[in-house]
């Protein structure tokens, strides 16, 4: 299968209709009564937790969770994502989906609605702040700081109500939503334009594993519990769930999960490191070679009428040259690349090792997505920028970009200024769930800062 090929399949996913087959377990005595379906389907939201798509890969806490129950059940999925929590729930209601792979809250509001069921996921609001010497412990030290939240969310509520607690003194910075979100803000506060600001702690223990450089271990808020949730007439399901939940090999694909998403380290992709290579000459020698790949790289870079080094740049900013380098989404070897693209290009995953299968499928790759970006931007050198951020995000986010900036005021035919804005969007619901984008959520920070990186080592390599 081609890379376009492969990434139809994901449209097909971003849409909602996809289906996973898996392999088995007993069935409880609830089941024997009332048989699971042979297709479950399951609704959950676009989200950095629930389900996103990277690199045309599906993501995501609560995809590969439910994925695991399905693969013990010997069920097939099919996904409906719906754009927030009240038409999901209106879809659990209406029968359209048999179960919600999001996390519920379990409170007053929805204990009539539904019936939730699996692991608890437990979070309160927590303090992010920069590590240092200063760090606030108490919530009395909050008097007199700047803290900054998004207005409306349920963080300033909580801030508010902290204030009034405390006997006031907070000073409270209210950001529209269309201006900055909870990631941008977090982003800022590890950046030092901003002291403070407040977020649900998965959020926080996710955006962690980027900026290594935050606190977050003040909790503001009493403890909120969610979990999965069925129809409330579904106690059968929602017992086979929390009966799985419970199996020991249940417990241990969990925290793999767990660890996979809220405690791997993901600064070698972090917008903020810019660490490059700057190649040295040896006791005055000239210097034959910038990395130890240049032969593969120019072997390669001409089928696509590429120069080398751009190819030499990525290789860079993507593995350090590390040919067993590993990501914590699973990209492999030299140029990172998925198992999924490795396998839609014929090539076995546990090959990418071997450097010249890599950077051969890498530039397999490129070559498809500069003959389907060739259709809408035409300048060549531009077109180079929009490729490598594809290489990086996907395709479907960089079309979404292009849609976004197109509808809404943006050269969607320029990347620096334009796309690059419109694809910082996708972070935000209120763009992810428009109407032109088939893609949803989507951390843009990083394609956006890889196409810098790329290009910033590219120059220094041509200037050696």
């Amino acid at each position: 299968m081609r890379l376009l090929e492969y990434y139809v399949v994901c449209i097909l996913v971003a849409i909602g209709l996809m289906q996973v087959v898996a392999c088995g377990n007993r069935m409880t005595d609830d089941e024997k009564s009332y048989r699971l379906p042979d297709t479950l389907r399951v609704g959950t939201l676009y989200s950095p937790t629930s389900l996103f798509i990277f690199r045309g890969d599906t993501m995501g806490y609560e995809y590969e969770r439910i994925s695991n129950f399905a693969k013990d059940k010997k069920l097939k999925l099919e996904f409906v994502v719906a754009r927030n929590m009240e038409s999901m729930i209106e879809l659990l209601d209406s029968g359209e989906i048999d179960i919600i792979a999001y996390e519920v809250p379990v409170t007053a509001e929805y204990k009539n609605k539904v019936r939730n069921c699996g692991t608890d996921n437990i979070t309160h609001q927590v303090l992010v702040q920069r590590k240092g010497d200063n760090i606030i412990s108490d919530v009395t030290q909050l008097v007199g700081k700047e803290i900054y939240v998004e207005s409306g969310s349920k963080y300033e509520s909580r801030l508010l109500n902290l204030d009034n607690e405390i006997g006031g003194g907070i000073k409270i910075h209210k950001i529209r939503e269309d201006s900055l979100i909870t990631e941008d803000l977090i982003s800022l506060v590890s950046e030092g334009k901003i002291p403070y600001t407040i977020v649900d702690s998965d959020i926080a223990k996710l955006n962690s594993t980027y900026y290594s450089n935050i606190d977050i271990s003040m909790s503001v808020s009493f403890p909120q519990r969610a979990s999965w949730a069925v129809r409330l007439e579904d106690k059968w399901l929602a017992d086979s769930v929390n009966a799985w939940s419970r199996l020991a090999k249940s417990r241990q694909e969990y925290k793999k999960v767990l660890k996979r998403y809220f405690e791997m380290s993901k600064s070698e992709i972090a917008e903020n490191n810019t660490e490059y290579y700057i190649p040295g000459n040896r006791r005055g020698k000239k210097l034959r070679q910038l990395s130890p790949f240049d032969e593969i790289f120019k072997h390669y870079a001409g089928s696509i009428d590429w120069d080398w080094k751009i190819l030499a740049a990525q290789a860079w900013i993507e593995s350090r040259y590390d040919t067993t380098a590993v990501s914590w989404a699973g990209a492999r070897g030299l140029m990172q690349i998925m198992p999924g693209t490795a396998r839609a290009y014929g090539v076995n995953p546990m090959e990418l090792v071997n450097p010249e299968k890599n950077v051969m499928t890498a530039v397999a790759s490129i070559k498809d997505l500069d003959n389907y970006l060739s259709k809408r931007i035409k300048d060549d050198s531009e077109r180079i920028k929009f490729i490598i951020a594809a290489y990086n995000s996907g395709i479907g986010h960089v079309v979404d970009a292009i849609a976004l900036a197109g509808k809404y005021g943006k050269n969607p035919y320029v990347w620096f200024g334009n796309v690059e804005d419109a694809i910082l969007w996708k972070s935000n619901p209120d763009y992810y769930n428009d109407d032109v984008c088939k893609f949803g959520y989507f951390r843009g920070r990083q394609t956006v800062a890889y196409v810098k990186k790329v290009l910033h080592q590219y120059e220094i390599f041509k200037k050696i």
